[in-house]
C-alpha cells in the first residue's frame, strides 16, 4: 500500500510540474513575441556614421542618447524621445521602399550608417511594428548591415541566446544530442 501512495504523490508531483512548466514556458513565448521597447547609446564615428554603443530592454518608450561631435572636437550628447525616432525610422523606411536606403547596400566598407538607418535597424520592429521589422530582417542586406552598426554588448547577448535556443533541448533544458559509444567489458 505504500508504494501505490508514494507512487500516487510522485504523479501529482510530476503533473504539477508540468502544469507549472507550460504555464512558465507560455508567458515566456508571449513576451518574446511582443517587441521590446529600447534604450539606446548612439555614437558618432569619425566617419560620420552612427553605431549603437549601448543598447538595453526598456519599460518604459524607446529612447536614444546621441552622441557627434561638435564643430571643436568635442563630444556632445543630445537626447531623442520615441517620435523623433518612429519620424527617422519612418522617413528611412520609406527609403527601405524606394530602394534608396543605405540599409539596403550590400557594401561592407565602414561600419556604420546614418542616424536614420541606424535606429531603422537597431528599432524597426519596437518603433514599427513587427511585421515591418520581420520583413526588413529577412532581406540580407538589411540584416548584415543591421548587425554592423550594433556594437551593444546587449546586441551580442541577445544573438548569442537566439542561436543557442535554436538547438533542440529536452524538457528538462538539457540538450538532446545522441552520441554513440562502445565499449568493452573485461578486456
Amino acid at each position: 500500500m505504500r508504494h501505490i501512495s508514494s507512487l500516487a504523490n510522485g504523479v501529482a508531483l510530476g503533473s504539477a510540474g508540468l502544469v507549472m512548466m507550460s504555464v512558465l514556458s507560455g508567458c515566456s513565448s508571449q513576451e518574446q513575441q511582443q517587441p521590446q521597447n529600447r534604450y539606446l547609446v548612439i555614437e558618432q564615428q569619425a566617419n560620420g556614421k552612427y553605431v549603437v554603443v549601448e543598447e538595453m530592454p526598456t519599460e518604459g518608450p524607446n529612447r536614444a542618447i546621441i552622441r557627434e561631435k561638435d564643430e571643436n572636437g568635442n563630444t556632445v550628447e543630445r537626447f531623442m524621445n520615441e517620435d523623433e525616432m518612429k519620424l527617422l525610422a519612418q522617413q528611412e523606411y520609406q527609403k527601405v521602399q524606394e530602394g534608396t536606403s543605405e540599409t539596403l547596400s550590400s557594401g561592407e566598407g565602414s561600419a556604420g550608417m546614418g542616424l536614420a538607418g541606424t535606429i531603422l535597424a537597431v528599432a524597426a520592429g519596437s518603433l514599427l511594428g513587427n511585421m515591418i521589422g520581420n520583413a526588413l530582417m529577412n532581406n540580407k542586406n538589411f540584416a548584415s548591415k543591421s548587425s554592423s552598426v550594433n556594437k551593444s554588448a546587449y546586441s551580442r547577448s541577445a544573438a548569442a541566446k537566439a542561436s543557442s535556443t535554436s538547438s533542440k533541448k529536452s524538457f528538462f533544458g538539457g540538450s538532446t544530442s545522441s552520441t554513440s559509444k562502445t565499449s568493452t567489458y573485461g578486456g
